[in-house]
């Protein structure tokens, strides 16, 4: 395999967290990779280095994309894991990965990711996912999740998740990344599997605030916030205007109330 890892600078950091997301099976409502993006984009990030898509994605799943340049020529972007990274409150060290999640070569991918996590000399990992469920679209976004320490689930206010079956790429690298000695916290934002809107800002918020609750980080969350609270209100008038859709809401919060 040739050398996927590309590096455009190398800092020296002291004590770094990374924030990861992917986009496909575990960015429900985009909701995970729009967090991170988030953050990437509050912190003022810069390139650091990426993982190339060559060998780990079938790019008749995901296409690269064919863009036009400000000079009028055609530019070709190939998917690839793209790390960034800055610093929040002008002192904590923030690297922020955003990719696809592999189609092959899980394993190789894991190591590939690791040893960059190793070489930087990252001393935390949050990885953010979101999924599908049979909740109530207005009530608060519940966010669940694992983590290397459990106490740092109930200092973020998060219950474990209790999941089992099949896995997406946040779980194979979270278990990759525990047996190589970093610190590890997954966090998963469930969403209504009725809303099909993209992206999700209330899923985004969610985690959003639970990283801010007990990490390193320190972003204006206000937009975010907004966007999550107009969302909301569009979602409400599109129930309302769904009588059969009204009416399955009715029936989960009388389940939610009967539990």
């Amino acid at each position: 395999m040739k050398d996927v890892l590309t590096l455009h600078v190398e800092p020296k950091l002291e004590d770094a967290t990374l924030i990861a997301a992917f986009e496909g099976w575990n960015d429900a409502g985009e909701a995970a990779t729009s967090a991170a993006s988030y953050v990437r984009d509050a912190i003022c990030a810069v390139p650091l280095a990426e993982i190339d898509g060559e060998e780990f994605l079938d790019f008749t799943v995901r296409r690269p994309i064919v863009r036009i340049a400000a000079d009028g020529s055609r530019v070709i972007d190939w998917p690839a894991t793209h790390f960034t990274y800055g610093r929040s409150d002008g002192a904590r060290e923030l690297v922020v990965a955003i990719g696809a999640e592999p189609h092959v070569r899980w394993r190789a991918y894991c190591d590939v990711f690791c040893g960059l996590v190793r070489r930087l000399g990252v001393k935390r990992v949050v990885l953010l996912g979101a999924y599908v469920a049979d909740v109530v679209y207005s009530r608060p976004v519940d966010v669940t999740g694992f983590a290397s320490d459990e106490s740092r689930l109930r200092e973020l206010g998060v219950a474990p998740s209790r999941y089992e079956g099949p896995t997406g790429i946040v779980g194979v690298l979270g278990d990759q990344l525990q047996r190589a000695g970093a610190e590890v916290v997954s966090l998963w934002a469930g969403l209504p599997h009725y809303i099909s809107a993209s992206p999700n800002p209330r899923g985004s918020l969610a985690l959003l605030q639970k990283m801010m609750a007990g990490l390193p980080l320190a972003v204006d969350e206000e937009p975010l916030r907004r966007e999550a609270a107009e969302f909301e209100q569009r979602i409400s008038s599109i129930v309302s205007a769904d009588p059969e859709l009204a009416e399955y809401v009715r029936q989960l919060k009388r389940r939610e109330f009967a539990q």
